[in-house]
């Protein structure tokens, strides 16, 4: 059964660091194209970042240079490291992977980040 894990989410103070990981399992493969988006109550949902096959990532403005998603093939893992967190980078962050033709056909079922102090 094809399915993507996340982990990782928590409460964190503000400035904070927290890693998500998710892991790809069934015949999803993570060394095709993820990534990660976020939903805040009250707000649209937004893509916060995504990897290619080969590794190239791409930053919404909001969390460039804070933010960076990773890979790791042989764990058919991706992760997104995230520093220097902000109350507005609440929300529940879900892993996503993309087909072959760039449409999102798989979700995970997401996990909680809070940045509160």
């Amino acid at each position: 059964q094809e399915q993507l894990v996340e982990s990782g989410g928590g409460l964190v103070q503000p400035g904070g660091s927290l890693r998500l990981s998710c892991a790809a399992s069934g015949s999803i493969f993570s060394i095709d194209a993820m990534g990660w988006y976020r939903q805040a109550p009250g707000k649209e949902r937004e893509l916060v970042a995504n990897i290619t096959s080969n590794g190239n990532t791409k930053y919404a403005d909001s969390v460039k240079g804070r933010f960076t998603m990773s890979r790791d093939n042989a764990k058919n893992t991706v992760y997104l490291q995230m520093n220097s967190l902000k109350p507005e980078d609440t929300a529940v962050y879900h892993c996503i992977h993309y087909n072959n033709y760039g449409g999102v056909d798989y979700w995970g079922q997401g996990t909680q980040v809070t940045v509160s102090s």
